[in-house]
């Protein structure tokens, strides 16, 4: 199975091997920890979609000395850039480039979802510290006096192990099954919103519509996002639209229906249109979140935190899912370093540390999307207050700044 785990002293078991797993595998070794990751999937592939990275994220990264490896990969875009679906029109834009260098001191960056898990994954090898079994799964997680006792299974070959850690880390994303060890078992909540994925290479477009931006389009119950990825080389395009999920939900990528996506944004501007119409295949993923984060004991419980998605799934409105995991391990790190304290004390510190930004966080996606979608007079009065106040509306010192 290459799962055995004896009770060594750090030894800490993290269940997932996404983004979040590998953040808190690569910065608790880098404290100390003994990390062992399990992921249920038999090779590590994540699926293609983009990323943007604030600067709260990239000045986490760059801490754990990833700084080199990310400026092979990553895009640095000119400005977020706001326009309206139906007309065309500029609403607000917020510099990003060397603003944020200066203002917060690390940069912007859009990237490629698997570009940047296989950054983490090259580094927490490097580390030397850390074990990872893929195509294994979590059976049963017993707390004992001095340690855990985790039955793992090997999917392929129906075969159980005991594993035995000091402490584990749930980052088993959206579906978490160690989730149900922390708080009161209960499914994710649909939001009634789906979101159609697409990659398309910057030379397939007309040289007018290729981009250095981020540049979201707003309209009534729908809006896009689109960026480059991959050093500016594709365009990653996300069109949200209000509509029934297909089933079943745990199945979360399926084949988009571009019928569908093609009548929801019938309206849109031509320039939209066209850069709509170069997308040879889509995906679709159903939205689904869970309510903001009510309090400390909502992430961690004993021996166990949880992390990310596991914890606190968010709305993609605030660009901040990916970036409120990396800051979590950061801070599961940090606890972690506190050897003066029991395990079940570190964890407590990482939820109390960590609870109320991310539930901020969440709240604050869930209105950003009310008003990407606004409708009738409101949708007036939203591009009336962004013409006006532009940048100061769209600059968030409180995220950017760091926790």
């Amino acid at each position: 199975l290459h799962c055995k785990m004896d009770l060594v002293e750090n030894s800490m078991l993290i269940v997932g091997g996404g983004i979040g797993g590998l953040a808190a595998a690569l910065a608790c070794a880098q404290q100390g920890a003994q990390p062992h990751i399990v992921e249920r999937a038999h090779a590590f592939s994540e699926v293609g979609a983009g990323i943007q990275m604030g600067p709260n994220v990239t000045r986490t990264l760059f801490a754990w000395g990833l700084e080199k490896s990310l400026q092979e990969v990553v895009f640095s875009p000119h400005r977020l850039h706001v326009r309206d679906v139906h007309s065309g029109a500029s609403l607000g834009s917020l510099r990003l480039g060397q603003r944020s260098l200066d203002i917060y001191g690390a940069p912007y960056f859009t990237v490629h979802r698997a570009d940047l898990h296989q950054v983490l994954h090259r580094h927490v090898i490097r580390s030397g510290t850390c074990q990872i079994s893929l195509n294994t799964q979590i059976d049963m997680i017993r707390e004992e006096s001095e340690h855990l006792a985790v039955s793992v299974c090997n999917l392929s070959e129906g075969r159980f192990a005991n594993v035995r850690a000091q402490a584990l880390v749930g980052a088993d994303g959206l579906w978490s099954v160690t989730r149900q060890h922390v708080v009161p078992k209960a499914s994710p909540r649909v939001t009634g919103l789906l979101a159609y994925r697409a990659l398309v290479s910057m030379q397939a477009l007309p040289e007018s519509l290729r981009t250095q931006d981020v540049t979201v389009w707003v309209g009534p119950q729908v809006h896009a996002v689109l960026y480059p990825v991959r050093r500016g080389e594709f365009l990653n395009l996300v069109v949200i639209v209000r509509a029934s999920s297909p089933e079943p939900l745990e199945d979360w990528d399926h084949a988009a229906n571009q019928r569908d996506l093609e009548l929801a944004m019938g309206f849109a501007h031509t320039d939209l249109k066209k850069i709509l119409e170069t997308v040879a295949a889509w995906r679709l993923w159903p939205l689904c979140d869970r309510p903001p984060v009510k309090g400390f004991h909502e992430m961690a419980k004993g021996r166990i935190a949880l992390l990310g998605d596991a914890a606190h799934p968010m709305r993609p409105f605030l660009a901040q899912g990916a970036g409120m995991a990396i800051e979590d391990a950061a801070q599961l790190a940090t606890s972690w370093a506190r050897s003066d304290l029991s395990v079940a004390e570190r964890w407590q510190m990482y939820a109390q540390a960590r609870w109320a930004r991310n539930a901020r966080v969440q709240q604050r996606s869930i209105r950003n999307g009310e008003i990407f979608h606004m409708q009738g007079p409101l949708r007036w009065g939203r591009n009336i207050a962004m013409r006006m106040m532009g940048e100061s509306l769209m600059d968030l010192p409180w995220l950017y700044a760091g926790p």
